[in-house]
């Protein structure tokens, strides 16, 4: 979805990453992860050199740093400041797209006698620590529940479309960011925990819940276009196209469990199933974007989340 040009980008809400950093993860990634996580544990399960596994190009680092006390750098994302700089950026279209789920959450909860608690955005380059261990685009974008916060690095974004065939359409990547903060509201409604109960494999606890953040994604996408920004009036998003949704599909398809595992080990083992099939991805998408109500993206209370 391609962004009003006029309308007003709040860069409070996401934080800068340096670059650096090394390792794997040192904590519990809960609910994290479009894929990288899925591919890095496939590797320690295979033997494979998680070095050898496919790592971003150059991408498009977010600039500055983040200062001592957590405070933002005022030079960082300084060229994020309107829609306009959202379709031209990756990075800006991140910020966009948090200051639109926030936006949207906030105005939805209070149906539910719930109030959104607002949830930051790292952006980083290339690796830094979160209290969940070392995020980079080999973990690929996850939600923190332990610092409870959004970890991104952009370059991941051609990760997916160069490695795993995803297209590189906006809607693609707004995806991603709508997954992870469908974990963040997981959290908040005490729903996350559950991601560590029952093992893994088709429908374990921890794909049913990585399939309830797609489909909140497209509860969030269904409604996109109506969220306005606070400042302007004028809604974030302009309507939805149907090539649109092809993006998202495509984004959901390239981080199918199914997926991952062939390219990465040129074999599928559904009883390691972490996140779920291509097709049941792009299921509770469409569960989410068709109906747009959280209501109807519980997932455990489905006999069968597949197909």
């Amino acid at each position: 979805m391609s962004f009003n040009d006029d309308v007003t980008l709040d860069t409070s809400q996401v934080r800068s990453g340096g670059g650096g950093g090394s390792g794997g993860p040192g904590g519990l990634v809960v609910g994290g992860g479009l894929g990288g996580i899925v591919v890095l544990i496939l590797a320690l399960v295979f033997g494979i050199d998680p070095s050898q596994l496919p790592t971003g190009g150059s991408g498009q680092a977010a600039p500055g740093q983040v200062q001592a006390g957590g405070e933002v750098d005022p030079a960082a994302f300084q060229e994020c400041r309107t829609g306009a700089d959202a379709n031209r950026s990756d990075t800006c279209r991140v910020i966009g797209t948090v200051n639109s789920v926030q936006a949207f959450w906030a105005g939805e909860l209070p149906r539910y006698k719930r109030e959104w608690q607002e949830t930051p955005t790292v952006l980083y380059s290339g690796a830094t620590q979160s209290a969940c261990g070392t995020a980079s685009n080999q973990v690929g974008p996850f939600y923190c529940p332990l610092d409870k916060s959004v970890y991104i690095d952009a370059s991941f974004f051609e990760i997916l479309s160069t490695r795993f065939g995803a297209d590189d359409g906006a809607l693609a990547q707004e995806y991603v960011v709508a997954h992870e903060y469908g974990h963040a509201l997981q959290d908040q409604l005490g729903l996350l925990g559950k991601a560590q109960q029952g093992g893994t494999g088709p429908e374990s606890n921890g794909v049913r819940i990585e399939l309830m953040a797609d489909c909140l994604a497209g509860v969030w996408t269904q409604h996109a276009s109506q969220v306005p920004d606070e400042d302007t009036g004028t809604p974030f998003l302009k309507p939805l196209t149907d090539a649109d949704i092809e993006s998202a599909l495509s984004a959901a398809s390239a981080v199918g469990d199914d997926r991952i595992q062939e390219a990465a080990t040129g074999r599928v083992s559904p009883e390691s199933w972490t996140h779920g099939s291509s097709a049941s991805r792009q299921k509770w998408f469409l569960q989410g974007y068709r109906t747009g109500d959280l209501n109807q993206c519980d997932t455990f209370a489905v006999a069968s989340v597949e197909g």
